[in-house]
This record gives C-alpha cells, structure tokens and sequence, in this order.
C-alpha cells in the first residue's frame, strides 16, 4: 500500500489530502533567546490563532515551570474547536502535568517525545536502545490513559539510524499514539532525502496507517519549509511551523510560508489546510511585536518588500497587469494593497477604515489616543504610510498597561559633550525628573532612565531601523535587557530616534520587571 491510498483516521472521508497545521510558535518559538512572551500575551495570540483555524496550537511545556502550567491551562480553557497541546517529555511526571494542563481543552492533545539518535542517546540521555524502547512504550501508554489524543517525536529523527527509528515508532503506536512526528531537530537533511524517509517509514512500518504523520524542521541550512513540503508529497499530513519561523538557533518553518506555499501551488501540490491566510499578517505582526523580534523586510509572505516595487520595469508591468510580478494577492494574507493613502487632511473615519483595513479593531478611546497620535505624525511629515500607521498602534498597545512611562524629554547634543539629557517619567502613577549627562545623546537618556528607575540590567542590543524612506521617516527602536539570566525586549517608533529610544528602554525595563516578579512568585 503506497502512502497516496492512505488516508487518516482523524480526517473526514474524502478529505485525505487535507494537512492539518500545528502551531508551535508558543513553545518551540519561545524558546528563541529574548523572546519569552508574558500569559496574557500567549492568551491574545492563542486566540487570534484559532481565529486563523489552525488545527492544533502547542501551548508550552508545562514541566517547564508552573507559570507555564498556568499559560497552557489558560488556553486550555479559553479554546473552542482548536486542539491544545502540551509538551512533556518521556518522564511519568512530565506527562501528569502536562495531561492536567490540557485537561480543561474540549479537544487536548500530549505530546512526547525522548531522543533516538547515536549522538543524543550516548552523550545527552546515556541510555542504550533498549532502555530507550521501553521509555516509549511506558510514556506514551501513560499519555494515552490521560487523553485520547497522543502525539509521538523521536527527536533528532534525522540522524537516528533508519532501522531503530522504525522499532521506536512501531513501539509508539502500538502503545496507542495517534500522531508520529518526525523531527529534523537540527536542520539538518534536505528535501530530496527528508521526503524520501517520511515515504520510506509509511511504507515499512505495519501500521503506518493507523496514525497521522508530521513534519517539525528546523531552518538551520534555510530548508524547514521546503522540507516540510517534502515531507507532505512523501505522505505527512501534518506539518508543525510556527509564526515568522520563529524557534530554536534559525527558526522552524514558517506558518505563513507553509500555507500559501500550498495554497499558490495547489495545481502540483494537491492539498489544502484550513487555515484563513487574511489574517496571516495580523498574525506576523503582533508575534514581532510580543517577542520585540523585527520582521526582515524581505521576508516571504509577511515582510514590509513582500508587495513593493520600486524598480521601474516591474512598476510598469504591475500598472499593466499585478499578475506580472505578483503570485498572490497582497490582500490575501491581510497586507493592504497601497502604501500612501494618509495624510494630516484625513479624518477619523477615513482612519478608522485604514486600522480596519490594516487588521486593528480598538475600541473608542483607544481609536481617540491613536488618532491624536497620527495627526502629530501627519504634522511633522510629509507623508503617512502603511507602516507608520503600524508602527504607531502597536507602540501605542504595547505601552498601554506599562507601569512606568516617558512624559518628556529635552536633550542638549552636538559637538561639545558632554551630551545632556532632562526626562521626566511616570513610574506608578507619579511622576519624577532626572537630569543626566553621557558619551552621546542616547547614553545621557539611558543615565537620565537609570537614575528614576536604578537596575543591574545589562543592554545586550540598541537597533535603529527607519520604518518609511525620507528624512522625516519615523525611527523604530529595538532595545534588549538582560538581567541574571532574564531577558526582556522593548520596542517604539516616533519621528524622534531619542524618543524612540527612551520609549524602547522604558518597555523593556516594564517587561524585565514582570518577569523579574515572576521568577519570584511577586
């Protein structure tokens, strides 16, 4: 029997060739150096997740830590149709609390996992093959007792050799896993040969047809989605990514990749996933702004050059016709189709529509202070566009519930120093003022931040990105804390690079201080 004739268990008749899309962006993608996301935060993209309707979101690992116990159940509870997973890995313990965790999902799902390769089983478990068989068996079966719903990973599928992958897995589904997934936990293997393995195992292992069969690739050679594909065409039909490629070292798959990847070429790629791409953008956008991670500007799919032409003959071939070097419609995966459209003249309405048409629902006040907003934006340039209009409303939504908060700043620069810097800040409510001088403008602000609100922290990254072209363009700031292992990103625009700046330290200061109270328990 050939992997096409196959069809899952779990996959309504006569939709064989349906791949279900498994988010992991908010644990595997947490696990990004710097991009810890708060429960509120998951509980936001979790819902704008099943919004999407991905099939299945892995909500975290709730072994990890109990804040994220409290984060999986959380969304456990929230959910409706969508599938909540947990990680856990093959420890009995583990498996408790991740079954507990999802216990409150109307569909919940453990997945497990214990490494398989030479490499991990000498060196990480130091265990041999046998001891390694019999962890599977016990852990999944203990799983399965918990949820109907088990998922199984060899980690470091890839480089574990072929015949004791094949003894693992059978053992797996014979202890009542529902799902085998494959990972090439290293980024490691290529299309050619990770497609070929997944059509290899379907084909040798007995009950091939009893589970559902997964990718999960990581990015490190720049292959997790053409990967992904493969292992599709190879039989999978599941497919583990995560929003912007989000993940470990170089990131996993990205899900707005994956899914327009299908959806563009369904005439030689025959499959479809339910997800709802207009809200693909929405998606990238609020993730960047969660972990502070930026958005490479030619990024697939989702980065500020996806739509953009500047080169003459490509601007004259889309006036006659956007087919000439457009495959997708901007629009699709929620990207508005023009960039110029706002201008100090517009009204309220006319931006309510844009924050409508850019995927932004505030309530009233929250569209007043906004639109106060743009008009000083559209006052001191000549014009507004798409991404400063972002760029705006997001920096407005992540300082909205921030304890601490730039009122003003005045700074003295130039070619005499030292450079000086006056900034009044709101820090619960009341408001003080420092002076302070630096080696540079910047410097003096960040001494002005350090005197009203003193901290160890250490700047790990202080990035300067121009949103829109000109010399009137708005700055966005990245700035990066870390502090006795903690790491926090902060993120603003404004006209001002200064401002900017003040207002990026100030958010990741907020940010170190909520995981600070976390860690103990305040």
């Amino acid at each position: 029997m050939t992997s096409e004739t196959r069809s899952s268990p779990s996959v309504a008749a006569g939709a064989r060739d349906r791949v279900l899309i498994f988010d992991t962006t908010m644990r595997d993608g947490e696990q990004s150096p710097g991009a810890s996301m708060t429960i509120a935060e998951k509980i936001e993209l979790a819902a704008l997740l099943e919004d999407m309707r991905v099939d299945i979101i892995e909500a975290g690992f709730p072994a990890a830590s109990d804040g994220d116990f409290e984060c999986v159940r959380a969304i456990a509870a929230q959910s409706r149709d969508v599938t909540i997973c947990g990680l856990a890995r093959a420890g009995l313990a583990d498996i408790d609390r991740c079954g507990e965790a999802v216990r409150a999902a109307r569909r919940p799902r453990i997945h497990t996992f214990i490494s398989t390769s030479p490499v991990h089983m000498k060196h990480k478990l130091r265990m041999g093959e046998n001891a390694v068989l019999e962890a599977i068996g016990a852990s999944v079966a203990h799983a399965r007792n918990l949820v109907d719903d088990v998922e199984w990973s060899p980690e470091d599928a890839t480089r574990t050799e072929f015949d004791f992958l094949c003894k693992a897995i059978d053992v797996a589904i014979n202890a009542g896993a529902r799902t085998i997934n494959i990972p090439d936990t290293v980024g490691y293997s290529h299309p050619a040969e990770y497609g070929a393995l997944i059509r290899r195992l379907i084909e040798t292992i007995p009950n091939a047809d009893k589970v559902i069969w997964s990718t999960h690739c990581h990015n490190d050679l720049g292959l997790a989605v053409a990967n992904s594909l493969a292992g599709v065409i190879g039989g999978a039909r599941q497919i583990e990514c995560a929003i912007n490629g989000l993940g470990e070292r170089a990131g996993n798959a990205a899900l707005e990749e994956v899914v327009m990847g299908l959806r563009v070429r369904a005439d030689s790629l025959p499959f479809e996933t339910g997800v709802d791409p207009s809200k693909l953008a929405r998606a990238s956008r609020m993730v960047s702004q969660i972990t502070g991670f930026p958005v490479q500007y030619n990024k697939a799919i989702v980065g500020k050059n996806a739509f953009a032409h500047e080169s003459g003959i490509h601007q004259d071939g889309m006036l006659k016709n956007a087919q000439t070097y457009e495959i997708m419609n901007p629009e699709d995966v929620g990207v508005a189709s023009t960039s110029l459209v706002m201008g100090k003249l517009s009204g309220r309405n006319a931006f309510r529509d844009k924050l409508k048409a850019l995927g932004y629902e505030l309530d009233q006040e929250a569209l007043n202070d906004a639109f106060r907003r743009f008009k000083d934006l559209a006052d001191k340039k000549k014009h507004v566009f798409d991404d400063d209009i972002i760029a705006l409303v997001d920096d407005q939504m992540a300082g909205a519930e921030e304890r601490m908060a730039l009122k003003r700043l005045r700074v003295v620069a130039g070619t005499e120093g030292p450079q000086e810097a006056e900034l009044t800040l709101s820090i619960a409510g009341v408001e003080s003022t420092a002076l302070a001088t630096g080696n540079g403008p910047v410097d003096a602000v960040f001494n002005a931040i350090r005197k009203l609100a003193p901290h160890e922290a250490v700047l790990e990254l202080y990035q300067v990105m121009a949103v829109t072209q000109g010399t009137d363009a708005q700055a966005t700031v990245l700035v990066r804390l870390s502090e006795g292992g903690l790491v926090a990103s902060g993120k603003a625009a404004d006209p001002d690079t200064l401002v900017a700046s003040a207002r990026a330290y100030v958010h990741a200061l907020n940010r170190l201080e909520v995981r600070r109270a976390k860690r103990t328990g305040g």
